[in-house]
């Protein structure tokens, strides 16, 4: 059967106009964790978000805002500060709350391990990763919070795999896998006793690179960490840490300087940088493009202990 040139031309307007209808991948992304987020301000009485400075948590911070235009985000930023963050991430952190209008909620470990007399990590390694979890699950008690948002990807660890969107806890914050509830169609069952709480995980379904992607789609400003600088940093078994006091360093380590960015930003302690000729978003997304390891996998020491440390860390109430 032939056609005419005229509807020809039409068919092809056509194809074009459906292929502006059709959203990508991206605006599928958002559309989910948009619906997750006001999926959590309707079941959820005291919900809370997460917040570490970091790039999954700067972007579930954009996501809130666009979920609850053209009010302010509904729910407080909470950030359990370890005492050895990252500079660049503290104030990237203060500048948000204050220019979003959010309100900011932050609990120190320092001060966990003074009132609960808890003993720190010593020698080579040491970090204070480990005692976050005392110190959220404080404060979700304080502020009887019974959900808290977090940025936990799937594609960043195994034992996150595990986790569906809505991950139960129980009453002493555990986390169990056996114990999650089937999530089908969309339809997420936030209902709980009282001391129960559900950690909420809107990006769980994105990878790094999509992250990534979004981050240049939108625009969103960055802490500078992310992005290649010559720094001091201390060569440790092959690891690159940032050459800081809080490092307990001992005759093997090797203090360099480097060019390097992170690609995770947690502890001071234990989370190591990869050399990097990175200075630009589309620079960061070409690497990230190529890697075959993830971030967690590639740069997070306190992950690597064992083989299932953060799946522990997960029963014990971690993120």
């Amino acid at each position: 059967m032939s056609i005419s040139v005229t509807e020809a031309s039409g068919l092809l307007n056509s194809d074009a106009l459906q292929s502006r209808r059709t959203p990508d991948y991206l605006d599928q992304l958002e559309a989910e964790a948009i619906y997750i987020m006001r999926e959590v301000a309707g079941q959820f009485e005291r919900p809370a978000l997460l917040f570490s400075g970091g790039k999954d948590s700067i972007t579930l911070v954009h996501l809130a805002q666009k979920a609850f235009a053209p009010g302010k985000i509904p729910f407080p930023l909470v950030h359990v500060d370890t005492g050895h963050n990252f500079a660049e991430a503290i104030s990237y952190r203060d500048n948000l709350a204050e220019t979003t209008g959010a309100r900011l909620i932050v609990r120190f470990v320092e001060d966990t391990i003074k009132a609960k007399g808890l003993k720190e990590q010593t020698g080579k390694n040491a970090s204070r990763n480990w005692l976050q979890t005392y110190t959220l699950l404080d404060t979700i008690e304080e502020f009887e919070f019974d959900a808290c948002i977090g940025g936990a990807r799937r594609d960043e660890e195994k034992a996150r795999a595990k986790e569906r969107i809505f991950s139960f806890r129980d009453e002493f914050g555990q986390w169990d896998p056996k114990r999650q509830r089937p999530e089908l169609w969309n339809l997420f069952n936030g209902r709980i006793q009282k001391g129960e709480n559900v950690r909420v995980f809107p990006i769980s379904n994105w990878t790094e690179l999509d992250v990534w992607n979004y981050l240049k789609r939108e625009n969103i400003t960055l802490p500078s960490i992310y992005f290649a600088h010559q720094r001091e940093m201390i060569l440790r078994d092959g690891k690159l840490l940032y050459n800081t006091p809080v490092i307990e360093k001992d005759s093997e380590d090797q203090i360099v300087t480097r060019q390097v960015r992170f690609r995770t930003v947690g502890d001071m302690t234990c989370t190591a940088a990869v050399e990097s000729d990175a200075f630009t978003l589309d620079e960061v997304i070409a690497e990230i493009a190529v890697s075959r390891i993830s971030e967690r996998g590639e740069t997070r020491i306190d992950d690597q202990q064992t083989e299932a440390a953060m799946e522990d860390r997960k029963k014990g109430g971690y993120f």
